[in-house]
C-alpha cells in the first residue's frame, strides 16, 4: 500500500508551472481545465516501480488557485518519477475526457521515463498505473557548461545542415563507439566542421514515443523521423548511450555543447502542431486528461473528433492563452537551459490559427515569439503551410521570421530538369525572392533555400527516379509526395550505365551551386554531399534502417562531390554580396558594375519572354575590392557560348564548371584558371563560374 504521508505538505505556489527544485523541497503545480474535480500527484522511488510509495490527494481548498493545482512536497529527492491522475466530467461529445484512472505525465517536465509504457493501455478504458509513463523531478543548475554561450550566427551568412541524430550515427558504417546517440553525433563534427556549415538543425529531439512497432515483409518499421511528440521539455531518452536509464538532459547538453566549441550553432526542429495523443482513439497520458478543450481544437458540432489541421490525428490549440504561455515557456526553457540557437516550426501556419481555427493577422503566440526578450538573438523558422491548406510563403506574420522556401524548391527544379520558359522565375529565387518578401518589408534571410529536405528525394534520388517507391512503408506507395518535379536523367533508378551516372552527377552540382550561390540562407539534408540515396522512398518517416541512416562510406565512394561541396560552401563565405542580407537594388561599384546585371547568351539580353528558354547569365558586381562575378546557366541539352563582360584592368577567371569531373569541376581559393577569350562555351545541362581579379 502506499504510504500517505511520507512527505510533508505545504500549500505551494502557482508558478513555475511544472516541478521546481528548491532547498527544502520541491513545488509542483499543473494547469487543468476548470471542471477537473480533483487530482492526485503520485510519487514513486524507484524508475520501475509499479506502484507510488505516496499518493498525495490535493485539497481544492488549500491546492487550488483558480485553473492551477500546486503543492509543495518538503525533503523530496532530485531524481523522484511522478505523475497525475484527474477526475472530472467524462462527456466526449462536450469535449471533457477527464478519466480519473489514467495516469498522466506533467507537460512541463523535464525528463519522461518509458520504461513501462505500453501504449496500448493507454488508449482504453481502465486503469494503466502499472505500464504508465512517469515523469522525472530533475534540477537544471547542475549542469557544468564551461562557459558556453549560444553561437547565434547571422541568419543572412548561415548555411544550414538538416541531420536526424539516431541515423547520422546509426549505421555500422559510421564506426563510432555509440552509434545512434548524442554522443555519436559529437563523434561526427570533425566531419561537419570540414564540410563547413555554420548550423546543424536537429530533426524532432523532444521526447517521442517510438515502442510503436509494425512489421512489412519481415521488415520493423518504428516512428523514426519524431514528428509526434510526447514531451516537449524532455529530450528523446531514445538516442541516450542507455536509453532505459541515462540522462537525456546531460547527454543532449553535451552534444550542444562540443558542437558551440566548434562553432556550429544548434537548431531544433519543434512539432507544436499536434501531439502523439492523436485523434479519439489515441491514448490519453498528458493534455487530454487535464484540459482536452484547452489544448486541442475540436469540432465544433461533435467535441469528441479532433480537428486535424496537421494530417497527424489532433491540432494543437496554439493561440489558447494557456497553450501560448505553454510553447513560450518551452522555447526560452530550450534557448536558456539547453542553449540551442533557434528553432523550425512544423506546420507553422497552424501557430496562425485562431481558437476557431480561422487564420488571423496577429496571432499571439507567433507575435509573443517575435517579441520575447530572451528569444531576440534566437533564430526562428517557420515551414510556412499546413495539411489543413494553408500556405503562407511570403505572408507568415512576424518579420523576423525565415520561411521555408517552397517556391524556391519548386522553381530550381523545374529549371534544372528542364522546364523551359520560367527564367523570370527562376531569376527571383536565385535573387533572394525579392518578389515574394521585398514588399512585405523583409529581407533575404526571410527566405530559406532548399531544394531538399528529410520529406521528399534526396538530391541523388532527385535526379535517379521520376517517380517515388515507398512500398517500403507498407501504404501501397499511396503515402508521400506525387509530384517530385525530378527527372532519372533516362533511366528509373540505379544504373551502370556510365553516360547516365555522369549526368546525373553533373545535376547535383548544378543544384548544389544554385543553392550556394542564391542569396538567402541555403539548407540542405545530410548526405547530399556524398550522394546518399533512400532507393526512390520520398516519405522515409517508418525506417529506421540503412535506407534512411547516413552511409559513411558514401564518404569515400563519393569523396570527389565531398569536395565539390566543401569548396563550394568555402566559395559562398569568400563573397559576401551573396550572403548580404540586402535585395540587389542597382548598386553600382567603383569599376562601373551594377550590384547584379542580366544576361543571355548575349550581354544585357536576358531573354525573359522567350517560352523555350533555358540559359541565362548574370554579373555580380562586388563591393570595394571584393571579386565581381560571372555566372552562366545552361540547362538546354546542348552547348552555348556566352558573351563575357568586359572589366578594365581586370580578367576573368574560371572558379566552377559543373560539366567538368574533379578537380577541374572547382577551384581551390587562389587556383582559379585564367579566361582570356571574350565569349565562354558552357556544356549542356551546365553552370560556369567565373571571378575577376
Amino acid at each position: 500500500m502506499p504510504n500517505l504521508s511520507k512527505y510533508e505538505l505545504l500549500p505551494g505556489k502557482t508558478h513555475p508551472i511544472g516541478a521546481t527544485v528548491e532547498e527544502d523541497g520541491v513545488n509542483f503545480c499543473i494547469y487543468c481545465d476548470e471542471r477537473a474535480t480533483a487530482v492526485e500527484l503520485l510519487l514513486f522511488d524507484q524508475t520501475n516501480s509499479i506502484e507510488p510509495e505516496q499518493i498525495i490527494q490535493l485539497d481544492p481548498l488549500i491546492h487550488r488557485s483558480f485553473y492551477f493545482w500546486h503543492v509543495f512536497v518538503k525533503g523530496l529527492p532530485q531524481y523522484t518519477h511522478y505523475a497525475y491522475r484527474v477526475d472530472g466530467p467524462y462527456q466526449p461529445e462536450n469535449g471533457l475526457v477527464f478519466d480519473k484512472h489514467k495516469v498522466l505525465i506533467d507537460p512541463y517536465s523535464k525528463g519522461i521515463n518509458r520504461r513501462l509504457w505500453n501504449r496500448v493501455d493507454a488508449c482504453k478504458p481502465g486503469c494503466n498505473l502499472h505500464t504508465s509513463m512517469r515523469s522525472c523531478v530533475l534540477k537544471l543548475s547542475d549542469y557544468d557548461w564551461q562557459g558556453d554561450l549560444p553561437v547565434n550566427h547571422l541568419l543572412n551568412e548561415s548555411i544550414i545542415y538538416e541531420v536526424n541524430v539516431g541515423g547520422f550515427s546509426k549505421s555500422p558504417t559510421s564506426k563510432v563507439k555509440n552509434p545512434g546517440t548524442y554522443a555519436g553525433l559529437i563523434e561526427k563534427i570533425p566531419d561537419l566542421k570540414s564540410l563547413g556549415i555554420t548550423d546543424i538543425e536537429l530533426m524532432p529531439v523532444f521526447e517521442f514515443d517510438d515502442s510503436e512497432v509494425r512489421y512489412v515483409n519481415g521488415n520493423q518499421l518504428v516512428n523514426y523521423w519524431g514528428y509526434s511528440t510526447v514531451s516537449f521539455f524532455s529530450p528523446h531518452s531514445g538516442y541516450c548511450i542507455d536509453s532505459a536509464g541515462g540522462n537525456p538532459l546531460d547527454e543532449f547538453r553535451d552534444l550542444v555543447k562540443a558542437l558551440h566549441k566548434a562553432e556550429i550553432g544548434v537548431i531544433l526542429d519543434v512539432v507544436f502542431t499536434h501531439t502523439d495523443e492523436g485523434n479519439d482513439q489515441g491514448p490519453i497520458y498528458s493534455f487530454k486528461g487535464l484540459a482536452n478543450d484547452s489544448y486541442y481544437f475540436l469540432e465544433a458540432d461533435n467535441k469528441k473528433n479532433y480537428c486535424n489541421y496537421s494530417g497527424c490525428g489532433n491540432t494543437f490549440k496554439c493561440n489558447h492563452p494557456i497553450s501560448e504561455k505553454f510553447i513560450i515557456d518551452c522555447l526560452e526553457y530550450w534557448v536558456r537551459d539547453m542553449h540551442v540557437d533557434g528553432f523550425r516550426f512544423d506546420e507553422g501556419t497552424i501557430l496562425v490559427r485562431s481558437e476557431d481555427g480561422s487564420l488571423i493577422a496577429h496571432p499571439p503566440v507567433v507575435w509573443g515569439i517575435e517579441l520575447s526578450e530572451q528569444l531576440a538573438d534566437t533564430k526562428v523558422i517557420a515551414e510556412a503551410w499546413d495539411a489543413g491548406g494553408a500556405y503562407m510563403v511570403g505572408s507568415f506574420p512576424g518579420h523576423r521570421w525565415a520561411e521555408w522556401n517552397g517556391v524556391f524548391r519548386d522553381d530550381v527544379r523545374n529549371f534544372v530538369r528542364g522546364q523551359a520558359g520560367i527564367l523570370g522565375a527562376f531569376a527571383g529565387r536565385i535573387a533572394g525572392s525579392a518578389d515574394i518578401y521585398q514588399q512585405q518589408n523583409e529581407l533575404p534571410s526571410n527566405s530559406v533555400n532548399f531544394i531538399t529536405v528529410h520529406d521528399g528525394f534526396t538530391l541523388n534520388d532527385l535526379v535517379s527516379y521520376n517517380d517515388k517507391h515507398n512500398e517500403a512503408n507498407g501504404e501501397n506507395n499511396r503515402d508521400g509526395v506525387d509530384n517530385n518535379r525530378s527527372w532519372n536523367c533516362g533511366v528509373e533508378g540505379v544504373t551502370n550505365n556510365a553516360e547516365i551516372s555522369s549526368l546525373r552527377k553533373k545535376q547535383i552540382k548544378n543544384f548544389a551551386t544554385i543553392l550556394m550561390l542564391s542569396k538567402g540562407v541555403p539548407m540542405f539534408v545530410a548526405g547530399d554531399e556524398v550522394c546518399r540515396t533512400q532507393y526512390g522512398n520520398n516519405n522515409a518517416y517508418c525506417q529506421d534502417n540503412e535506407i534512411s541512416w547516413f552511409n559513411w562510406d558514401d564518404l569515400i565512394t563519393n569523396r570527389s562531390m565531398l569536395q565539390f561541396w566543401q569548396r563550394l560552401i568555402a566559395f559562398r563565405k569568400r563573397h559576401p554580396r551573396l550572403s548580404r542580407n540586402r535585395y540587389f537594388g542597382g548598386e553600382i561599384n567603383k569599376r562601373g558594375l551594377s550590384d547584379i546585371a542580366w544576361h543571355g547568351c548575349e550581354l544585357g539580353k536576358p531573354g525573359w519572354h522567350d517560352p523555350t528558354g533555358l540559359a541565362l547569365a548574370i554579373t555580380i558586381g562586388a563591393r570595394d575590392e571584393g571579386l565581381d562575378l560571372h555566372i552562366m546557366f545552361n540547362m538546354y541539352w546542348f552547348a552555348l557560348d556566352f558573351e563575357l563582360p568586359d572589366i578594365e584592368g581586370k580578367n576573368w577567371y574560371r572558379a566552377i564548371d559543373t560539366s567538368r569531373t574533379s578537380p577541374d569541376d572547382i577551384s581551390a581559393e587562389g587556383k582559379e584558371i585564367l579566361h582570356l577569350d571574350a565569349s565562354c562555351s558552357v556544356d549542356a545541362r551546365s553552370i560556369v563560374v567565373f571571378v575577376s581579379k
